[in-house]
């Protein structure tokens, strides 16, 4: 098991208060390197956030990010700070402007997988849209599975319009979303997957989304290690790059 201190905090909002009613961690593994980007604000009685995974090596995608997180951080605090809101219907509408972000930040299409929630504090319900198909984990009394809903990633299109699903929290409930990084880490022809998130979900022994997001970013970090024996450790190959690995986590206290 690796460290806690090579799990470097995301770039959570210094304006991000203490949340009452729901517990939301993100964490990235190490040093990134691709398109994956986690950002949070809260707003009203509302904390909305975002996980994406564009693209490009992070050089690359670097303004798209930083234009992306622009228009979401500037976007959120003007739709969400009412206190009553039809959150399905701004959350489309905020989906819609920042995929025309993505797109114009890149000069062109590009591909972003992007998971959009808006968490309501008081009622604990999420309104979310997941384009592109990162899978949400979801546990609650009647028991584990992957939240449905799946519609176009972001950054292909201009003219996408996107509608929202909705997933009550009871007090315990959790949910883990993961991008590829997780998924796809490998070992021989195996891959990590969902099961193995799932059985993180499932397993870990307390309602503590930290801990649920660290134990998935070392499992999976531990999982795409190469054996002692693999061609992979010797000295004179060249090292694959190493995909992103970011987990965010929300749990609603009992």
């Amino acid at each position: 098991m690796q460290n806690n201190s090579q799990l470097t905090r995301t770039d959570l909002p210094s304006t991000l208060p203490p949340l009452v009613g729901l517990d939301l961690q993100a964490r990235y593994y190490a040093t990134r390197t691709g398109g994956d980007f986690f950002d949070a604000v809260a707003a009203g009685p509302h904390v909305v956030f975002l996980l994406t995974d564009i693209a490009g090596i992070r050089d690359q995608v670097h303004t798209v990010i930083s234009a992306t997180q622009d228009t979401f951080r500037r976007r959120v605090q003007e739709l969400f700070s009412h206190e009553v809101i039809n959150m399905m219907d701004t959350l489309g509408i905020l989906a819609h402007e920042i995929n025309q972000t993505i797109y114009e930040a890149a000069g062109g299409s590009r591909l972003a997988p992007t998971f959009l929630g808006c968490f309501h504090l008081p009622l604990g319900v999420l309104a979310y849209i997941n384009s592109g198909g990162q899978p949400a984990i979801f546990r609650d009394s009647d028991g584990t599975r992957v939240l449905g809903h799946v519609t176009m990633p972001l950054g292909l299109f201009t003219h996408l319009t996107f509608e929202p699903a909705i997933q009550a929290f009871e007090p315990g409930a959790r949910m883990l979303l993961v991008t590829k990084g997780i998924l796809e880490a490998q070992r021989g022809r195996e891959q990590f997957g969902v099961k193995r998130a799932t059985a993180v979900l499932e397993n870990i022994p307390n309602d503590s989304a930290l801990d649920l997001c660290v134990v998935t970013l070392e499992d999976a970090n531990e999982f795409r290690k190469p054996p002692w024996y693999s061609p992979e450790r010797l000295p004179f190959v060249k090292p694959k790059r190493i995909e992103d690995l970011t987990a965010v986590a929300l749990v609603r206290p009992r």
